[in-house]
């Protein structure tokens, strides 16, 4: 993949211990994820990095702070954003979440006729339940795979105007719905080659190692806010 780097070294990932200390004291005990095959994982291996997918990881560093969390993750490849509501908004609300991922939008803006405005619609009405249910949302800009070098030339522009115009149109729904949103499109490795996967659409275990420590990152700035946590990060109850 072009990198000389590993995930101990990686500038951009977690350090030892650091996932304990930035989820210290969470409160999520049921963890559901919706979406693509972002969401269901299908990352490329990279020497150096673990193997464990974004979305799983997130789950198993949440469950080594709370040792009962349940997970499901429904993400399944190919799924445009309609699909992903009508295939997934059921279950995951049946699951009960307090803590749900959702990302999807990425197959919709691979095809030139992309209408953001019809993806906004469609994580609008899943961000809403999610929330309405009790979840706490997390969002995502994605990491802007128009950088890949198994993208051909010809399409790479046309790409990049519509993942990056997806990311804005989701940074803007996050900013107005109140989700934990996660902005990777302008991550200072985004060009890197390593980032993705040699399929010219998806990650590579790099990305996942990065997506992992900022997503995390984002938890821990809300947990440092939320009413429900004491400045030192310890639980407390609701009144």
């Amino acid at each position: 993949m072009g990198s000389t780097l590993t995930e101990a070294t990686d500038p951009w990932c977690l350090r030892p211990g650091e996932a304990a200390e930035l989820l210290r004291g969470h409160p999520w005990r049921r963890f559901v994820v919706l979406g693509d095959s972002v969401a269901e994982g299908l990352c490329e291996p990279v020497h150096g990095y673990s193997d464990l997918q974004w979305a799983d990881r997130i789950a198993a560093e949440l469950r080594a702070v709370q040792a009962g969390l349940a997970y499901r993750n429904l993400g399944r490849r190919g799924l445009r954003a309609h699909e992903v509501r009508t295939a997934q908004l059921a279950s995951a609300l049946a699951f009960g979440p307090d803590l749900a991922l959702v990302v999807c939008g990425g197959n919709d803006a691979f095809r030139p006729g992309y209408n953001p405005d019809a993806v906004d619609a469609e994580l609008s009405v899943m961000i809403t339940a999610l929330q309405d249910a009790g979840a706490s949302v997390i969002t995502v800009g994605m990491f802007d795979v128009s950088h890949s070098p198994a993208v051909p030339e010809a399409l790479r522009a046309g790409l990049r105007e519509r993942m990056r115009q997806l990311s804005t149109h989701t940074g803007r729904l996050a900013e107005r719905l109140g989700t934990l949103h996660v902005h990777l499109t302008d991550h200072p490795a985004v060009a890197d080659p390593s980032l993705y996967s040699g399929d010219g659409r998806h990650g590579s275990a790099r990305s996942d190692a990065i997506a992992t420590a900022e997503t995390l990152r984002v938890l821990a700035a809300h947990l440092a806010t939320s009413p429900r946590h004491v400045s030192d990060g310890t639980q407390i109850e609701r009144r």
